[in-house]
């Protein structure tokens, strides 16, 4: 019989805060060549809330000086007491290889997050289909995941590509999840036979004939799309020239969103623009309460930047409002923020801002 002590004890239990807690590491995979499985718990015991799909942020002691490696979840939020990403360790990665190198159970690291809305909470449909390739299938698993233990019902085609069959990350786990899921259509395409392994599958890339044959319907599906940028814009093309409504397409990267310019159409439109564009010579005064250190912003700099310049360390990954890491508490004074959704409205109205896209409108203090 089970202990109804226990349902009080996690009744009572918090959901893990990135600004008090550490994360631990319980347990290390090996889930293809290159490729492993980190699973962490909270130091606090506490439990994780989050969207399948998103991502966090590890703060990694490479050097004197730690770096941010930003990387999706791969578990489910169905699964609320541990998290785990499944990173692939590329030849010139400095961050991964360390993590393959040094990180064992027992270590701890700190992290920050969740963020991001590549996940099926933000963008709901009535059928899906999953296209990844490589690692970029870590958020989709984590959204099949989910459907899994929450809504195995739920219509998913599910197409994923590797170099060669033993690339194939959480094969097995998918197999299974196919035998057992009524909605679920699941497809692999290798690039390249192996000698290591026996392939009777589908060969090549996704291309414009060979999807229709494995989801005639992706038109009327919500598509999300993960892997390297040459496999997403090769996508992204494809669909675009197939008449796909792009509005129902979503692709997971950290890269920065693109420039787009815009030219104004008449010379006094142009140096209207270059007037406003010219910096305000004027030097705002920022304080960092925790680190007690007074700092000065100067024009066109963002917070993160003025405290780069005085000495002040805020953690930062993206640098451009997307991940959410160098997110600190605004005492007073305002900033003018434009983010990529690495913040939500509710720590907006607490107080908080990102450090990276926010520059300050007059006298500033930071908790910092």
């Amino acid at each position: 019989m089970t202990d109804p002590g226990l349902y009080r004890h996690l009744d009572e239990m918090a959901p893990w805060n990135d600004r008090l807690q550490v994360l631990e590491v319980i347990g290390i995979t090996d889930e293809a060549p290159e490729v492993k499985t980190f699973t962490f718990r909270s130091d606090a015991q506490t439990w994780f809330r989050y969207m399948p799909g998103q991502f966090i942020t590890l703060e990694l002691p490479v050097s004197d000086e730690p770096i941010m490696r930003t990387y999706t979840l791969s578990s489910s939020p169905s699964r609320p007491f541990s998290i785990s990403v499944t990173v692939k360790a590329q030849a010139d990665s400095i961050g991964t290889r360390w993590m393959f190198d040094n990180l064992g159970v027992g270590a701890r690291l700190k992290a920050y997050g969740p963020g991001g809305d590549f996940s099926h909470h933000t963008h709901p449909g009535a059928k899906y289909l999953f296209l990844s390739a490589g690692s970029g299938i870590t958020p989709m698993m984590s959204m099949l995941r989910w459907f899994s233990d929450c809504a195995p019902g739920t219509d998913v085609t599910f197409v994923n590509c590797a170099r060669r069959p033993e690339d194939i990350i959480f094969r097995k786990e998918l197999e299974l999840l196919n035998s057992r899921m009524p909605g679920l259509s699941l497809a692999f395409i290798v690039e390249e036979r192996s000698p290591r392994e026996g392939w009777s599958g589908h060969m090549g890339r996704v291309d414009a004939v060979r999807l229709p044959l494995l989801a005639p319907d992706f038109h009327e599906r919500e598509i999300f799309c993960c892997g390297p940028e040459p496999y997403m814009r090769a996508v992204r093309e494809m669909l675009q020239s197939a008449g796909f409504d792009m509005a129902f397409y979503h692709q997971e990267s950290f890269g920065a969103p693109p420039a787009e310019p815009v030219s104004p159409p008449f010379a006094e439109a142009q140096t209207e623009a270059a007037e406003q564009a010219a910096p305000v010579q004027e030097v705002v005064p920022v304080h960092f309460s925790l680190s007690e250190v007074d700092g000065e912003c100067l024009p066109g700099q963002t917070v993160l930047q003025a405290a780069r310049a005085s000495g002040v360390r805020i953690s930062a990954a993206c640098e451009f409002g997307l991940c959410g890491t160098c997110k600190v508490r605004k005492i007073s004074g305002e900033v003018e923020m434009n983010h990529n959704g690495g913040i939500l409205d509710d720590e907006i109205a607490e107080g908080f801002i990102l450090a990276c896209c926010s520059r300050p409108l007059g006298e500033l203090e930071i908790e910092a």
